[in-house]
């Protein structure tokens, strides 16, 4: 085989791998978007619910948790 060939062979594997390793990269700053874009949308549902929780709290609703629950000999 010879040297030009070998070398314009390495060159198109080369190429190949680039090629590859870019639509990679595309593909995880998308993956990366979409998560990002679901823990925002997540953070602000938490947020809601949070506020409703107070709320309902303030209200005279049911306790938040074990440490606003009356004991039943009160």
């Amino acid at each position: 085989m010879n040297p030009e060939h070998e070398t314009d062979k390495r060159l198109t594997d080369l190429e190949c791998r680039q090629a590859e390793a870019e639509d990679l990269l595309d593909a995880l700053n998308t993956t990366v978007y979409r998560q990002q874009r679901e823990i925002e949308r997540l953070q602000a549902q938490l947020l809601r619910l949070g506020e409703q929780l107070r709320d309902l709290s303030a209200r005279g609703g049911p306790p938040l948790g074990p440490q606003d629950e009356i004991p039943p000999h009160y």
